[in-house]
């Protein structure tokens, strides 16, 4: 009953939907033909690999676009494209900024000699840019899962599930998500040529699916699922040095992906480039691999301290009850801005904005709250923007700064028109009320059958009333966590349980703790010097009703 209460929650409620979703399958079509304009582009990638025409793929900097990029680059020279034939190409994050820019396309055009130009995880709003590729000779195909511009960039092929005429039944797929189908219809299409199976790519799929937070409901979670299959036999030296580096042992879940994985290889288009991580991703000895995972370590620890440096910085410069934050300044870092804008989106329960302001031009990096649709605000201020783009809460953009006093009055402005009034606090969604008696491993046993668990397919969150403190200490290095230990008190006779449990960032109870609490929590295991127990990460307490 418990799982069936969680699967509702979900949306999954009628029996074929549970049997699909519990055995891993998904229901509707995979049929990549099924995107718009799928056949135009498999058509002019095929013209171009006959005719030995040099294909630059165009990604972008964070796991998505690099997963994307090193993805097509493989399924294109599995095709038969000559290596330097099947070219990625990766914007600078500071110099270039994110998608497609004229100057990187007249390079590629005159100095590389491209002839066809594929983006992944970018250009579904660059019209302008692809006018300009289209005036000096170069066709575009645009992949892209970003959300749609008033108007589409006229490139040779459009693939977007979000785009209305589409029939495909999976609007959420991520960049890589998008550069698989293309790889797979190209595939489908060319059987005698494909040097390359669909399962080997389906490891940079979970990797950048994940990473993007992109929702692990529907086919992203089909793709997620025998994506960690591949993953974990480790055909690619660089996954599994990248593993050892950030100490992960066992297999590797969503959740150490997003956690482990995916925050490494994001660290290199933050503070390096971003080819760091594509040159991990796409190494072939181990030698190379454990170098470039040792580098892209090292920037993963820089980039942790610049948040944590820059996040109190913002901290300072902003109103927390204000409708939106908005932090700007010369020291921000480029690669950081949408970390520390999520850190303040977190703490506050506001919509953040924080603007690294260069000499004539700053970039900002949003984050939202669900009450929000921050890429929504910027479209209603387009017109003080160089360019903008993102999801309904994430969100990126370029100004001018003589605009940028103006673009920071509107955009309070707005935020203060939809936001006033309105009771703004985090709420935790709770699955189900449990009784601590009622925990063991033949729950947890069940509740795995929901991996890979993520964004939208969170891990079920449980709600247990009137639950003993039996002990607590405060832990961590800065002392700001709390360890319990929990049971079940004595209830008609039913036996008492009790469990260890740790709540992250809760050590202000540790003084104050009554002896009975309620908590919300999820259920994990801990493994400890060879024993397995399950343990409760509590998210949130209060004093119980007596």
């Amino acid at each position: 009953p418990v799982l069936l209460q969680v699967l509702y929650n979900r949306g999954i409620s009628n029996p074929a939907q549970i049997q699909a979703f519990l055995d891993g399958h998904y229901l509707q079509s995979t049929d990549p033909f099924l995107l718009p304009d799928m056949k135009k582009a498999v058509d002019r990638i095929q013209q171009a690999l006959d005719n030995d025409e040099l294909i630059i793929v165009y990604g972008d900097f964070d796991a998505d676009g690099v997963t994307s990029t090193v993805l097509l680059t493989q399924a294109l020279r599995g095709l038969g494209a000559a290596r330097q034939q099947a070219q990625p190409y990766i914007p600078d994050r500071i110099d270039e900024g994110y998608g497609l820019n004229k100057e990187a396309l007249t390079f590629l055009k005159e100095e590389k000699g491209a002839h066809l130009v594929i983006t992944v995880d970018c250009g579904i709003r660059s019209v302008d840019e692809v006018v300009h590729a289209n005036e000096i000779g170069l066709d575009m195909i645009v992949t892209d899962h970003h959300s749609l511009g008033p108007e589409l960039p006229p490139a040779t092929a459009v693939i977007n599930p979000k785009r209305p005429e589409s029939t495909y039944p999976e609007t959420m797929l991520a960049g890589v998500g998008i550069a698989y189908k293309l790889a797979q219809a190209l595939r489908q299409t060319m059987p005698e040529r494909a040097q390359f199976s669909e399962e080997e790519l389906l490891d940079l799929v979970a990797i950048g699916t994940v990473a993007d937070l992109a929702p692990l409901l529907g086919e992203n979670r089909k793709l997620v699922a025998d994506g960690l299959i591949s993953l974990n036999q480790s055909r690619r030296p660089g996954i599994a040095a990248l593993k050892e580096t950030a100490r992960i042992n066992g297999n590797l879940t969503a959740e150490s992906i997003a956690f482990g994985i995916g925050p490494r290889i994001n660290a290199a288009g933050r503070l390096a480039h971003a080819y760091d991580a594509a040159k991990l991703l796409a190494v072939n000895n181990t030698i190379d691999a454990k170098r470039f995972a040792a580098n892209l370590n090292d920037l993963n620890r820089r980039r942790q301290q610049l948040t944590a440096d820059l996040g109190a910085m913002a901290e300072e410069m902003v109103k927390p009850d204000a409708p939106i934050l908005i932090a700007a300044d010369s020291q921000f870092v480029p690669g950081i801005v949408g970390l520390v804008a999520s850190r303040l989106a977190e703490k506050n329960y506001r919509p953040a904005i924080v603007i690294e302001q260069g000499e004539s031009e700053s970039r900002g990096s949003c984050r939202s709250i669900p009450e929000f649709h921050i890429t929504d605000a910027l479209d209603e201020v387009a017109d003080l923007l160089v360019r903008h783009g993102g999801h309904a809460q994430a969100a990126g953009f370029t100004v001018h700064n003589d605009n940028l006093p103006l673009f920071i009055e509107r955009m309070t402005e707005i935020a203060h028109q939809q936001l006033d009034g309105q009771p703004l606090f985090p709420t935790i969604t709770i699955d189900t009320e449990l009784d601590l008696n009622d925990i063991d491993w033949a729950l947890h046993e069940s509740l795995m059958r929901l991996e890979p668990t993520g964004y939208a397919n969170p891990t079920p969150v449980f709600m247990s009333r009137t639950v003993e403190v039996m002990g607590h200490r405060v832990v961590g290095q800065d002392g700001s966590h709390l360890q319990l230990t929990v049971g079940s008190g004595e209830q008609n006779g039913r036996l008492h349980k009790q469990f260890p449990a740790i709540a992250f960032r809760q050590s202000a109870w540790a003084d104050c703790l009554p002896q009975w609490i309620d908590i919300v929590y999820t259920i994990n295991v801990n493994k400890w010097q060879g024993r397995e127990n399950l343990q409760l990460m509590v998210q949130d307490i209060r004093s119980a009703k007596l």
